[in-house]
């Protein structure tokens, strides 16, 4: 999916709708803004940036090309993590500008001597993860400490979203991973969304007790078929997500449990960063901060659709009620960028990567970002 600079038809319908609804005083000083910032862009001669990740609604303005990057013009394309992941650390680098998975970026980083890339404190895709770990209903397990002895489901094994979950389980309720048995599923049945798992995402530390699920048999299938006690992944199970009734959330409330964490650790996960290729920066040392601008701008943008028309918009009956309740919870700010009020987060997976033996040593994680992005704030 590439941005396209060209005035489309959608965004005049927009608008019109907009002016049939009295919404246009709100928008036309921006539109008219921002259309002549992208007159701009692709009648300059500057720097032209290729750039991917998820058309997620905070980064959706830069897909839509209603926020500009300052000295740049750019395409950016919609891609997997899997596959961006791979692009960058293992393949032909294609993109200047790539989402990237934390937690494979900090292998990378600390056990490849990986310096192509710098991070952004931009941080497109965070998830609380209680909400991530399903049971066999009517099964043995009832609580976290049940989880210890049992076989726990997985894939992908060292990637972000699972990291988080070990890490949590431990600092929480004290269940390590040596306390549990590990079956890899041989498929994943979300490799059609986020693409086939990179290397970093794919270590398996020395001294656990793993083995192989059934072949033919994805995560879903071997929860169902009590093959495994439990799984921890990222996505919802096919099961779940059909309604099995063999399959649910250890935590029936998980939303109640992450508020607590959150109100407790002040730890909101980070799942990815934005990675931009270190020779770039070198010379153009000003473009990070014009990246953390756009980005920036397209989450306020964003919050702002949120505030005013979200509740409208979207579908789901309770969406104002939610936004609010989780501003009161967060603050107005609920998805920082920036380092400042990022920092024990970062510290957190980068313990936990060496806790969970993806890595040799501790290592610093101020030094996997570009340096004049130390002092970025929103």
């Amino acid at each position: 999916m590439k941005f396209n600079k060209n005035f489309s038809g959608r965004r005049s319908f927009i608008k019109k709708s907009a002016l049939g609804a009295g919404l246009l005083s709100s928008l036309s000083s921006f539109e008219i803004f921002s259309q002549s910032q992208r007159i701009q862009s692709s009648t300059s001669d500057r720097l032209h940036l290729k750039m991917a990740g998820y058309d997620y609604q905070r980064v959706s303005a830069l897909f839509e090309g209603k926020v500009a990057i300052e000295g740049c013009t750019f395409e950016i394309e919609k891609s997997g993590i899997s596959i961006m992941n791979t692009i960058a650390f293992d393949g032909p680098q294609t993109y200047d500008v790539s989402e990237i998975g934390i937690v494979p970026f900090i292998i990378a980083y600390a056990n490849q001597d990986f310096r192509d890339y710098y991070l952004l404190p931009v941080f497109p895709l965070r998830m609380f993860r209680h909400k991530s770990i399903f049971i066999r209903t009517g099964g043995p397990i009832k609580s976290p400490l049940d989880l210890k002895g049992k076989k726990i489901g997985t894939t992908g094994y060292s990637s972000s979203s699972l990291t988080w979950i070990r890490g949590m389980m431990q600092d929480e309720y004290g269940i390590s991973p040596m306390d549990v048995e590990w079956v890899l599923a041989r498929k994943d049945s979300s490799a059609d969304v986020s693409g086939k798992a990179s290397k970093q995402e794919q270590v398996l530390p020395e001294g656990l007790k793993m083995s192989y699920g059934t072949p033919g048999m994805d995560e879903s299938d071997l929860l169902v078929n009590g093959e495994v006690d439990a799984l921890f992944h990222a996505v919802q199970p096919k099961a779940f997500v059909k309604g099995d009734p063999k399959v649910g959330r250890l935590f029936s409330d998980s939303r109640k449990v992450e508020q607590d964490y959150y109100a407790k650790t002040g730890i909101f996960p980070i799942m990815h960063s934005v990675a931009v290729r270190k020779s770039l920066l070198d010379k153009e040392p000003g473009l990070a901060q014009s990246l953390f601008k756009a980005y920036s701008e397209s989450k306020t943008m964003n919050y702002n659709y949120m505030s005013k028309l979200g509740w409208a918009y979207d579908t789901l009956p309770w969406y104002g009620q939610e936004h609010e309740d989780t501003k009161r919870a967060m603050g107005a700010n609920f998805w920082p960028y920036g380092m400042d009020a990022n920092r024990k987060t970062l510290e957190t997976i980068c313990r936990y990567c060496f806790e969970q033996g993806f890595i040799k040593k501790q290592i610093n994680y101020e030094d996997m970002f570009f340096p004049g992005s130390m002092a970025f704030s929103e």
